[in-house]
């Protein structure tokens, strides 16, 4: 009789020591997610301090670009309340939002050559560059460990201890589907008008995760690229 109550003991406990280690393996996971999300947040309210100061540059010298200024302020906002909610899926949309408009913005920005001569402009251009970056990375971290949390949550034996202490699944930080659409090179790129609507599109910035180079053929300015000149040679950048 006491063999079986030692056995059942010894089953009892080790179950229990197993369940704490699946518990403390969820709460660790819980916390990476709280903690990959805190330093999005960081980068974001960085660059929500540094946005303003370019409008501010920009509108000095793009007096008939109101509305792209306007965009990307109203973006700007829209990103600074959905980061202040937590809410993932609203930061995503906005996030994209003011992607394309910093996007305009730069295109805008190539009509303007005092513009681009400023120093404060290229700082703050370079600035926000670096941010988008580390966006871009930080966002990367985030979306590996809320897979790994949701699948922990999802598989046995933990999503038992998932599902009576309430350890959910979390969404990802997800942007505009325009990120992995495929992209048809030859209707964008068709001569300076093309390359403009693609930089609109696409949200270029200077600087940001440089793909590839291509050179763009406009069959009106064929005879001009003999000259060696790479006026047609724009980077491509593809958002991560």
């Amino acid at each position: 009789m006491m063999i079986v109550f030692f056995i059942a003991l010894g089953a009892t406990t080790v179950v229990a020591l197993y369940a704490v280690i699946l518990y403390n393996g969820l709460v660790n996971l819980k916390h990476s997610v709280g903690k990959a999300w805190a330093n999005i947040d960081v980068i974001l309210k960085q660059r929500h301090d540094e946005l303003p100061k370019l409008v501010e540059v920009c509108r000095q010298y793009m007096s008939f670009e109101k509305d792209t200024l306007a965009q990307v302020t109203a973006a700007r906002g829209a990103v600074f309340a959905a980061s202040t909610r937590g809410d993932v899926v609203q930061l995503g949309a906005a996030e994209a939002t003011l992607q394309r408009g910093l996007g305009s913005l730069f295109a805008l920005a190539e009509s303007y050559p005092d513009l681009k001569a400023n120093e404060n402009f290229r700082h703050l251009r370079e600035r926000i560059s670096q941010l988008e970056n580390a966006l871009a990375d930080r966002r990367e971290l985030y979306n590996d460990t809320v897979n790994l949390n949701n699948i922990r949550v999802e598989e046995f034996p933990d999503l038992l201890i998932a599902r009576l202490l309430s350890f959910g699944p979390r969404p990802l930080l997800e942007f505009a589907i325009e990120e992995t659409r495929d992209v048809d090179l030859r209707a964008l790129f068709v001569g300076k008008a093309g390359r403009a609507d693609a930089i609109h599109k696409f949200g270029i910035r200077p600087g940001i995760r440089v793909a590839r180079r291509f050179l763009l053929h406009d069959d009106d300015d064929d005879d001009d690229d003999d000259d060696g000149d790479d006026d047609d040679i724009i980077k491509l950048v593809i958002p991560p």
